[in-house]
């Protein structure tokens, strides 16, 4: 976090102040950028060593949904009045691509690939989709410093996967694409949101529980009681408290302060602090090319989400 909050001053002076922002305003946006792009680092590493032990993708997706339910349910109580139908149903669309789906998605990508590709995909291929997205449904058409973006990330993530030594997964491969594509559509959807960031997140946790533990529970899919109490209570704060609470709460205000792309600019450096993270817990160490392939995504991913500048005073 410290090495966030030093450079969070001068790329902010880079950024243009829409109206109502204010320099306070956007670094308060990076601050919350850094506190999600820490849980959300750290969430591939620990999803892996979870199901590497005794919990399955099943487990993770009930800890962090169940809790996360649970957690922020007084959020819905006490705004009923205050949100109408559209609210309720706008919920469901982000539960549907940020909630249950979405870490289903992931989970399968990262059991099938390893922690440090699936770290380096789905981030990566996040703003590809966004530019994308922009380009054919708002007319957004990406300038050359993002075309060179997607270029990199492109060949980066060519370089990745065949530092891996043998060919991945397809299956994963495909799986860690779908997640970005639909993390890409809720960040640039939530921008234009009435909801909340806290508001948001509740709603994400309600809908994907109600839609997920009617299977968990009718099917007979729970192995928690197969875990070690520590390690059910590390997995339940962290799926349930920080990633459904904290890092989603976190991410929508960061969208909401700094806008999509400036968000998705701060998230590129997720691959680079996830590897990290990956060396002592899961053992993974990229090789050289691999290390390499993960700097050529990040720079590739920051051209590709780079801000506006400040417009020069008149």
């Amino acid at each position: 976090m410290s090495v966030l909050a030093a450079s969070a001053v001068p790329l902010a002076a880079r950024l243009r102040v829409e109206p109502g922002s204010s320099l306070r305003t956007l670094l308060a946006g990076f601050a919350w950028a850094g506190l999600s792009l820490t849980i959300f680092s750290g969430w591939f590493v620990v999803t892996r060593f979870g199901m590497l032990r005794e919990l399955r993708l099943w487990d993770v997706m009930a800890l962090r949904f169940g809790i996360g339910a649970l957690l922020l349910l007084p959020v819905l109580l006490g705004s009923t009045r205050s949100l109408p139908p559209r609210a309720w149903l706008e919920g469901l669309f982000f539960a549907l691509l940020w909630g249950a789906p979405f870490v289903l998605f992931v989970a399968l990508g990262l059991r099938l690939t390893t922690a440090v590709e699936a770290s380096a995909i789905t981030p990566a291929l996040m703003p590809v989709f966004a530019g994308l997205l922009g380009w054919l449904a708002l007319g957004e058409r990406p300038g050359a410093a993002r075309l060179l973006g997607y270029l990199a990330i492109l060949l980066g993530l060519g370089g990745l996967i065949a530092s891996a030594g043998s060919w991945p997964s397809l299956g994963g491969l495909a799986a860690l694409a779908v997640a970005a594509a639909m993390w890409a559509t809720y960040t640039l959807r939530f921008r234009r949101s009435l909801l909340s960031p806290i508001q948001s997140a509740a709603l994400i946790c309600f809908w994907s529980a109600l839609l997920f533990f009617p299977f968990y529970l009718g099917l007979g899919l729970s192995r928690l009681g197969s875990a070690a109490s520590s390690e059910l209570l590390f997995q339940a704060i962290y799926q349930g408290v920080l990633m459904s609470v904290v890092a989603l709460v976190a991410f929508n205000r960061a969208v909401a302060a700094l806008g999509a792309r400036a968000a998705a600019a701060i998230i590129a450096l997720l691959p680079a602090v996830a590897s990290a993270m990956a060396i002592p817990v899961l053992g993974e160490v990229p090789s050289p090319i691999g290390a390499g392939a993960l700097v050529i995504i990040a720079v590739g991913v920051l051209l590709a989400a780079r801000p506006a500048r400040f417009p020069k005073p008149a």
